[in-house]
């Protein structure tokens, strides 16, 4: 067993939110297992107390190992940040539709239970913890062309409460993360469309799309003992997006 010191498995680690969470928890004291299915992004993040699991969190064995790791490396296991998330489903008629439906479940929704069910018991064995489940602002509303990506991402958010009220009895408390508009890899092509991040950093009333850094502040909020009352509970990090019923722009200054 390594140095006994606090510890993290975060999911989707390599990069975007992910990368943000990691970042911070390391410089805040954490050991961090890092798991992402790009294994070169991964040794990139590679350090001294930070050690990587390449694989899909659609693996049980993949979830088994991430918490062995942590808790053979650090001593323990303090907090989980499930954050991998998977989209792009086709028409909901298209012949396409429900393999892809199958594969986003088995990220968003399969990966997310069987990693609350891989690391609730070292979690309990440190005397409790948290999990952070990242969801998403489509989890709280409805929006088109993203069908399998929303129903799911709700799917999650209901695991969260469900889950919560199973654990709270053992001083483990399970939230999610709902973030809005993001700057990361996966959003920069429609940063890079004019028109088109116009009209939706228009929707937001901060009028800006969040940092992946600010994200990663809200999980570690949720995971740190700042929350040690929250539980269940789903926290909109959108810039006001989602207090929004859609209809009108809101006011610019």
């Amino acid at each position: 067993m390594g140095v006994c010191m606090p510890a993290v498995v975060v999911t989707a680690a390599a990069a975007g939110i992910g990368r943000a969470v990691v970042e911070l928890f390391v410089e805040r004291g954490y050991g961090v297992v890092a798991v992402d299915t790009d294994a070169q992004a991964l040794a990139a993040l590679a350090a001294d107390r930070v050690v990587t699991v390449a694989g899909d969190v659609a693996d049980e064995a993949v979830n088994a190992e991430m918490v062995r790791l942590a808790v053979a490396t650090f001593g323990r296991l303090d907090a989980a940040v499930l954050n991998a998330g998977a989209g792009g489903a086709p028409p909901l008629e298209d012949p396409g539709a429900p393999a892809a439906l199958d594969a986003i479940h088995a990220v968003n929704v399969r990966g997310a239970a069987l990693g609350i069910r891989a690391a609730a018991p070292a979690l309990r064995a440190a005397g409790g913890g948290a999990i952070v489940v990242t969801a998403s602002v489509a989890a709280l509303r409805g929006d088109p062309y993203t069908w399998a990506y929303n129903a799911t991402k709700a799917a999650a958010v209901n695991l969260v409460r469900s889950a919560a009220l199973d654990y709270a009895h053992q001083n483990i408390r399970i939230n999610a993360v709902a973030p809005g508009l993001t700057r990361t890899g996966r959003t920069e092509p429609v940063l890079r469309d004019p028109g088109r991040a116009a009209d939706l950093t228009g929707r937001i009333p901060l009028g800006r799309w969040a940092e992946p850094r600010e994200q990663a502040e809200v999980i570690w909020f949720l995971a740190s003992p700042a929350a040690s009352y929250v539980t269940g509970a789903v926290l909109a990090s959108d810039g006001g997006l989602s207090a929004s019923n859609g209809i009108f722009t809101p006011p610019r200054a």
